[in-house]
Order: C-alpha cells, then structure tokens, then sequence
C-alpha cells in the first residue's frame, strides 16, 4: 500500500456492505463525543467514538459522518438535523449507527452549532449518550415506516408523514425524542 492509500480518508462507499444484527451497547455513563466542520467532515473524535464505531482515529479524522449512517435511518432523520443546527437550533434524536465490522449501536444525540468570534458557524459539536430501551423500542417502528415511505415516495413523501405524526400529537420533534428518552 503506497502512501496515498493509506492518507485516503474514508468516505460512504467505505461503509460496510454487510450489514448484521450485531448490536453493540454503550455503557450507561459513556458519552461520544465528536465534532465536525460545516459539511459533516469529522475533525475531533474521543476514544468512546473510536471504540464504538471500530473505526481507526486516523481514518476517522477527516471523513464525513455520514459514513456511519445506518440503512435503517430515515434520511428525513438527518435532513431536519441539518436543517436545524444551521439555523442555530440544537438537534435531539435518536440515531443507528453502522460499525465498521456491518454492525450497529443506538444513540441520543444532541448536536450544535459552533461559532467564532464574529458569530458564524465554524462547524458542529454532537454528544451522544445511551439511549433509553423504552424510546428505541418506539422509535424502530417510526423510522421502518420513514424508510418505507421515503423508498416510495422520497424524502418529501416522509417529511410530510413526519410533519403530519408531530402535528397529530401537538407535539415539536425535539419534544417528541426528549420525552421518548424520558420514558
């Protein structure tokens, strides 16, 4: 392997192919924490991020998070994330992530934005903690339904369900996923 095959730095299409029902649990009192820039590119991960995803820190570093972005997600999922955080808004959810190995391991995440002196967002700071086994249990049907509307009808097909579900509960997302981890 020459030296620029070992600088590559992971992208999607590195992403395992052979996904498994191989979960892996976080420990009640770990907390991963990352960070990125403003276009999802890891720039900081801790050692319970390493250790969680299988992945090295060196090509950790320098990839897209969406490289651990489980099948089983709703894109929906991640666009309202997005589309919060730029606007300064904080994010709660939960999320599935893939390991290297085909894996998975659930997560409450909470991301943010980062600002620099003159107020611009510079990138992204995510905590992730266990989630609670009551709110993954209710979650998994939600985002099955997600996905299967998002297969048929796109992510606006999903974001109209999404929106629909929250309105019917008089409920906001980010209130939503907080009580479900309450539960």
């Amino acid at each position: 392997m020459n030296l620029r095959e070992k600088m590559k730095k992971l992208d999607k299409s590195d992403a395992p192919k052979n996904i498994t029902n191989n979960e892996k649990i976080m420990s009640d009192n770990d907390f991963i924490v990352s960070k990125t820039d403003t276009k999802g590119v890891l720039t900081y991960c801790n050692q319970i991020f390493i250790d969680m995803s299988g992945y090295e820190k060196d090509k950790l570093i320098g990839a897209n998070h969406n490289l651990l972005r489980h099948p089983d997600m709703p894109a929906v999922a991640f666009k309202l994330a997005w589309d919060l955080i730029k606007e300064g808004k904080e994010f709660f959810g939960f999320v599935k992530n893939l390991k290297k190995d085909g894996g998975y391991y659930w997560v409450f995440a909470y991301i943010t934005a980062d600002y620099d002196e003159r107020a611009q967002i510079v990138g992204y700071s995510s905590f992730r903690r266990r989630p609670s086994q009551g709110a993954i249990k209710a979650i998994i049907p939600v985002y099955k339904l997600l996905v299967e509307t998002e297969k048929k009808g796109g992510m606006r097909a999903s974001q109209e369900l999404l929106e629909k579900y929250l309105k019917d509960n008089k409920t906001t997302y980010n209130d939503f996923v907080i009580n479900l981890q309450k539960s």
